[in-house]
């Protein structure tokens, strides 16, 4: 009887019945995160300033404790506000964050996604901490993920580094999400 077990569990192996295991794994691992989370903050107050400056001081938004902003509708109250932040931040986790890094004519780079929220990476913190960023930007990339770039795939140049700061931000801030404050425009 034993030999029989034995032989039964090595032909559900071989045919992949096993798998389910490995993929219960996987599946406890979605949305893929990175490895990274950077050990300086970056001072919200500005954050806020630049933000303010972006949006040309006619937007609300919300800002999370990492620093991501998430731009708002006029008008919510300061529940309706936060809810919606929360919720803009989940859709973006969920389906996986791409980024649109920008240069901004003040020198810090601005990463948007694909849902109103944006991280500022304020380019005299990412220098002071430039030996961070440098040893750590690879594990700024999820699990498995490829990102292609001029340079190759998942190469970098300072730009790129400074953008996967940004996104860890934003990754820290999804996986803990905690809406610091609301910020409105005058």
């Amino acid at each position: 009887m034993m030999a029989r077990r034995s032989i039964l569990a090595g032909l559900a192996a071989m045919i992949g019945m096993g798998a389910k295991q490995t993929n219960a794994k996987e599946e406890s691992a979605f949305p893929p995160v990175p490895k990274w989370r950077p050990s300086f903050d970056q001072p919200l107050n500005r954050i806020i300033d630049r933000m303010n400056y972006y949006a040309n001081g006619t937007r609300d938004f919300a800002v999370l404790r990492h620093g991501t902003c998430v731009v708002l509708e006029s008008g919510l109250n300061d529940a309706a506000a936060r809810t919606a932040a929360l919720q803009v931040i989940d859709r973006i986790f969920n389906a996986h964050p791409d980024m649109n890094p920008t240069p901004m004519d003040d020198g810090n780079v601005l990463v948007s996604y694909n849902h109103p929220a944006a991280n500022v990476v304020l380019s005299d913190i990412a220098k002071a901490h430039w030996a961070e960023v440098e040893a750590n930007h690879l594990d700024g990339l999820a699990t498995s993920e490829v990102l292609i770039t001029p340079l190759g795939p998942n190469k970098f140049d300072d730009f790129g580094k400074q953008a996967l700061l940004g996104r860890s931000y934003f990754f820290m801030d999804a996986q803990a999400p905690e809406v610091a404050l609301i910020h409105r425009h005058e």
